[in-house]
């Protein structure tokens, strides 16, 4: 089941623009290791859940995941040949926007090596480059 939230204010948003780093969610908090985005970009709530879905598969019930990204962005579209004029799209999926150092899925519970492996495949996923970080030990 893919993510949307259960409300919205408004049901169609602007597509704005992705300026500057991450300023809020850029280190891992929750698990040990986690996937940061190197790039900015909206990721679905389809291709949340499928990274979720990949995770648990390789996981089995060994470690805990966190997902820290919620798609609260509605993405809309036009049908096709469809001539100008008649509004906006109706709303077509849901998306996160995502800033470069953002922190997408953590991992808690395995080793580094068995954490690469999940982030590895979780990668694939993405629509955009990300890279596997550590929790920083104070």
């Amino acid at each position: 089941m893919a993510l949307m939230p259960k409300r919205a204010k408004h049901r169609k948003s602007q597509r704005g623009r992705i300026r500057g780093n991450a300023t809020r969610g850029n280190t891992v908090v929750f698990g040990d290791f986690g996937l940061q985005a190197m790039q900015p970009g909206w990721v679905s709530a389809q291709t949340i859940e499928a990274g979720r879905v990949a995770a648990s598969q390789y996981l089995r019930n060994e470690g805990r995941l966190y997902i820290r990204v919620f798609p609260h962005k509605p993405i809309t579209s036009i049908p096709l040949e469809t001539r100008m004029g008649k509004g906006k799209g109706e709303p077509e999926y849901w998306a996160a926007v995502i800033k470069p150092g953002t922190v997408l899925y953590e991992i808690s519970g395995v080793t580094e090596e068995a954490a690469r492996m999940c982030m590895a495949r979780l990668a694939h996923k993405m629509p955009i480059r990300v890279r596997f970080v550590k929790r920083k030990t104070a």
